[in-house]
């Protein structure tokens, strides 16, 4: 594990559970949004995955779970044994991913290791290339989302939203490739610091509340962050 911090305390992060987030360095697309740019780049970490695991155990008393985010956390080879190695100090795990690993999402949930899990879907396929600046292939996030959607571990699905990179209705359709989802959630884009560094702009709440009739034909939970 190449694991760049650990915040060691957060009240929002993991649905209904204090937990602890672990930072984990390097993420295969490049999002021109991406709010944590420092940690995209493939490199060594500041903390291995047996220096965060003490930390972790250190204050496992004061948590109820572990969230894992980064970067992105599929890409660690020894995530599996790393999201174990937490539950066996009592504690519940959740993961964000990109979906840009089937394998290892469908492994996590084989293993029945994670307690949530939430997933990125960036954009409507024929867009996905052009948002995440990459050669991620469509059937792949596809396949990661169907993973998610046929387990029983509670997930969300979200998507980060910048008037300068998607429509209204390519949130609808997003929606309608998630038909049957439990819950999609649309967040707003912040731009105080972004990879591309470049200003974007969010649509209003009330821009977005005029498409959730539209959404919740598909997804059975509509939220707004």
């Amino acid at each position: 594990m190449e694991i760049a911090y650990i915040q060691s305390i957060s009240l929002i992060d993991f649905p209904n559970t204090l937990s602890a987030i672990v930072f984990t360095q390097g993420c295969n697309l490049n999002c021109p949004y991406c709010q944590n740019p420092e940690l995209v780049s493939v490199s060594r970490g500041k903390l291995s995955g047996v220096d965060a695991l003490k930390h972790l155990s250190r204050i496992s008393d004061k948590i109820e779970g572990v969230s894992i985010t980064g970067g992105e956390p599929t890409i660690q080879k020894d995530l599996v044994s790393f999201c174990s190695a937490i539950k066996d100090l009592g504690l519940k795990v959740k993961i964000d991913t990109n979906g840009s690993n089937p394998r290892m999402i469908r492994e996590l949930l084989d293993r029945d290791i994670l307690d949530y899990i939430a997933m990125d879907f960036k954009a409507p396929l024929h867009k996905y290339q052009q948002i995440t600046r990459s050669n991620i292939r469509p059937d792949i996030i596809l396949e990661s989302a169907r993973a998610i959607m046929d387990s029983s571990v509670p997930y969300e699905f979200r998507t980060t939203v910048a008037r300068e990179l998607l429509t209204l209705n390519d949130i609808v359709k997003i929606s309608k490739i998630l038909a049957g989802a439990r819950l999609y959630v649309v967040q707003k884009v912040r731009s105080i610091k972004t990879l591309a560094n470049l200003p974007f702009t969010s649509y209003s709440d009330d821009e977005l509340a005029s498409i959730k009739d539209e959404v919740l034909k598909y997804a059975q939970s509509f939220l707004i962050r």
